[in-house]
């Protein structure tokens, strides 16, 4: 312990005796150790972490896969008959139920809010395991009784009841209904695990199925399910147990389903949660590990510079007895010194960039609430910071031992030159720095020009000077589809009236916000090919002049207007793509369709006008075959599945292009609404081009973090390369003085130096391109109209690289060629 002892304290007067040489060293670790936990505790938070349930691993989901349907979601989701089939049927599950996620109108409590919420069976919480922080849970009679009961979320109860002791038995107003609140959840409860922060339940309501969702929603996949695995259940007797209750269903479908067929889906809930962000994380993380091998590397170059500085001194002390094991182990000991204080450094950094960046996170992840310094991941750091210093404490450490007892004693004479096999390890090192750092380069510009390329696309609408709102209306309020029509036409006609304001629309999807409602459907005369699936198409209802506030162009026909009523001529008006499937080089208009499937007979549609694709997605996703239709008509058009009960169209978007700036409007549009109904809420009223820059936010994070990965990798590369040269020049400046003296001329001397970085660069290079071609392959899922092996990506960066090393070499050069060699001979 003594010899311990001594030993740390010789590191840290080493450390202290070149603060310059230690800072450095400290400062590259803490970058490299901090960026890589931060995107560790990204990766535990997501992926590693278990689910915050009671034994997350035998929580599964239950869904329908349509046969036949042809469309991008592995998980249809389940029909609120489905869920109580699965819920009466199904053996192999200790509990279950089904959830919907939901927005309602929050009022009584200050100024009216639109929140997200979710309708649970009562099998839900039983089925999660978790039990309330305060209160209790609804009941199975309470859901099949509509009893208006709520839990509340723990922010919601602390935010917005600020933390009201005595909530339990308030009441509070949903859509204007009373609910009774009967529990609170415990602190960082979330469910359903929906991506992103915007969609995050505050708040949980009785499912209580309505009469429609029962009957005339056999059709509507609308809902999910979750459920608990018996003890001694396995996912295959499950998924065996859910198919034989599929086919039961399949049964009893009514005659015009006849035609569907569905496959139960059991799947686990924690990899339907992370399965779509999990390549993301896998590129991060494998990112940010290269540029930690960057830093390991530049650490034990500088640490092996700094080995061969001491030779004179590690040989003086082996010629005085010093054994080679006590020699090693102050090697190492020092580089611990460097990594632990980096390490620890590089969390208070990790901390500070997760504070920062989970405000821009994308909304494609899930469990961002749990990302964090967790002791996991604190011990990841600190074993990442030991288990650096020891690998880049033993390449220095070796050559330090290995030292040759005379050559070490005669260094430092005329020649001034180290041994070949360090200088070829240090050479080593700078390569595989460049070579790495290429490979992010590569991958850097690959992204970008993707992102530039989609940025490219045309979105099929006119994203400028228009202002989008949300709204729901309350049923309570707005109980016959009389009232509801009364509210959205005189909304319309108000915005008209706005100063400033172009046009105005309304719509079910709004474009670039990634929903979909598809819909099956038949097209007279057509006849599919063998095996063909269902026709689906991604339905929109509108009113007003949707189309012209939107810019969306019209190719052939007339757009819909206010004389498309529920007594006039069924109409609808397609995009391109659905015209060209279906009726390729001919012209669509006065061709028509009906909604649903053959043996259901609803009436046809006529086509009227066809426009051009609309992006519902981000501009990178294919645009879908789609359709539109006039809110007022929608009833009629499905037919038998109609009731003159139901209420259409009872919340969407508002669309408003105006002359003025969009963000100068947005009062004006709360205000038209609060003149209609002060207590009515809008919901994410931001300008359109906020929101198709939300759509691409998932590509620019992307993008920028493995950009700034690039830049940090690059840099160390560089300064790497830099240290080499500089180094190489001061063992070489005896050699140096000897050739101007006889005669060189500075401007050769320039060259030599240069040539030096330049041959490692090049090297780096060759190594670097054919690794980035290779590694690009992992790239495949977030490159867009892009390959690979992009020959203007890899010359670009490439080119930069040489550049870059040539500019590092440029100073150690000049400070070479301005060497006085009478004065450097002299000092010999």
């Amino acid at each position: 312990m003594q010899t311990l002892n001594q030993d740390l304290r010789y590191a840290f007067r080493q450390m202290m005796k070149a603060p310059g040489f230690s800072l450095t060293a400290v400062l590259s670790l803490a970058l490299g150790i901090g960026a890589t936990t931060a995107i560790f505790s990204v990766v535990e938070g997501v992926l590693l972490r278990p689910l915050p349930f009671k034994n997350p691993d035998r929580l599964v989901t239950i869904s329908d896969d349509i046969q036949g349907a042809d469309i991008a979601s592995a998980n249809q989701g389940v029909t609120a008959p489905d869920i109580r089939a699965y819920s009466r049927n199904a053996n192999a599950f200790e509990s279950m139920g089904g959830y919907q996620p939901v927005s309602y109108e929050l009022s009584g409590l200050g100024d009216p809010a639109q929140v997200n919420a979710s309708r649970l069976s009562a099998g839900v919480f039983p089925a999660l395991g978790v039990a309330p922080l305060m209160g209790r849970v609804f009941t199975q009679q309470e859901d099949d009784q509509n009893e208006q009961v709520a839990v509340l979320g723990y922010e919601t109860w602390q935010h917005r009841f600020h933390g009201d002791a005595g909530i339990l038995g308030k009441k509070v107003l949903l859509d204007r209904k009373p609910y009774v609140v009967i529990g609170v959840m415990p602190k960082r409860f979330e469910f359903p695990l929906l991506p992103g922060r915007l969609n995050q339940s505050e708040l949980w309501v009785p499912m209580s199925f309505t009469q429609q969702e029962l009957t005339s929603g056999v059709g509507s996949w609308n809902f999910q399910m979750v459920a608990r695995l018996k003890p001694g259940i396995n996912p295959a007797q499950a998924q065996s147990d859910a198919q034989r209750v599929a086919e039961e269903i399949m049964r009893n479908y009514p005659a015009f389903m006849a035609s569907l067929h569905i496959r139960a889906n059991v799947s686990p809930l924690k990899e339907n949660t992370v399965a779509q962000a999990r390549p993301l994380v896998h590129i991060l993380f494998l990112a940010v590990l290269v540029v930690l091998l960057i830093t390991c590397a530049n650490l034990a170059g500088l640490l092996l510079v700094r080995a061969i500085r001491r030779r004179r001194e590690i040989s003086v002390r082996l010629a005085l007895g010093a054994r080679m094991p006590a020699l090693l182990r102050q090697a190492v000991l020092e580089s611990l010194m460097f990594s632990v204080s980096g390490g620890l450094l590089g969390l208070i950094l990790a901390g500070v960039a997760l504070r920062v960046s989970l405000q821009f996170m994308p909304e494609t992840l899930p469990r961002i609430g749990e990302i964090g310094l967790d002791w996991q991941v604190v011990a990841f750091a600190l074993f990442l910071a030991v288990s650096t210093g020891i690998l880049c404490g033993l390449a220095p450490g070796f050559a330090a031992v290995r030292t040759n007892l005379n050559d070490g004693l005669k260094e430092g004479g005329r020649t001034g030159t180290a041994g070949g096999g360090h200088a070829r390890l240090r050479s080593g090192l700078v390569v595989a720095e460049i070579a790495v750092a290429l490979i992010l380069l590569s991958a850097s510009g690959l992204l970008l020009r993707s992102f530039e390329k989609m940025r490219a696309v045309d979105a099929g609408f006119r994203p400028e000077h228009l202002v989008v709102a949300n709204y729901s209306l309350p049923q309570k309020k707005y109980s016959s589809q009389t009232a509801v029509n009364e509210f959205d036409d005189e909304l319309l006609r108000r915005l008209r009236q706005l100063p400033g304001a172009d046009s105005a629309g309304v719509t079910s999807l709004l474009p670039a916000s990634g929903q979909s409602s598809n819909s099956a459907f038949l097209v007279e005369g057509y006849v599919p090919p063998k095996g063909a699936g269902l026709n689906l198409a991604t339905v929109s209802l509108t009113a007003g002049e949707f189309f012209r506030a939107m810019g969306i162009p019209l190719l052939r026909g007339r757009l819909l207007n206010e004389t498309d009523k529920a007594s006039s001529q069924l109409v609808v008006v397609v995009n391109h793509k659905l015209a060209e499937h279906y009726w390729s080089g001919q012209d669509p208009i006065g061709k028509r369709i009906r909604i649903g499937t053959p043996e259901l007979q609803t009436p046809w549609l006529t086509i009227v006008g066809e426009v051009a694709d609309v992006k519902q997605d981000s501009r990178d996703i294919e645009a879908k075959e789609q359709f539109y239709q006039p809110v007022e008509q929608f009833e009629a058009s499905i037919g038998p599945l109609g009731n003159p009960a139901d209420i259409n169209f009872n919340g969407g978007y508002i669309v408003l292009r105006t002359t003025l700036p969009p963000e100068q409007m947005e009062n004006a549009v709360r205000g038209t609404v609060a003149s209609l109904d002060p207590q009515l809420a809008l919901a994410q009223i931001q300008t359109m081009e906020q929101t198709v820059s939300d759509s691409e936010a998932p590509r620019r994070f992307n993008t920028a973090v493995i950009t700034a990965f690039a830049v940090g990798a690059v840099f160390l590369a560089v300064l790497g390369i830099y240290s080499v040269v500089a180094f190489s020049v001061v063992l070489r400046s005896q050699e140096m003085a000897i050739r101007m003296a006889l005669g060189s001329p500075r401007t050769g001397i320039v060259r030599l130096v240069l040539g030096s970085g330049a041959r490692l660069a090049v090297l780096g290079c060759c190594i670097g391109v054919p690794a980035a071609i290779v590694t690009s392959r992992l790239l495949g899922s977030f490159l867009f109209q892009v390959s690979g092996s992009d020959p203007l990506v890899l010359t670009l960066a490439a080119g930069t690289v040489l550049l870059l090393a040539l500019g590092a070499s440029a100073i150690p050069a000049q400070r070479a060629a301005a060497t006085d060699p009478a004065q450097t001979l002299r000092m010999d």
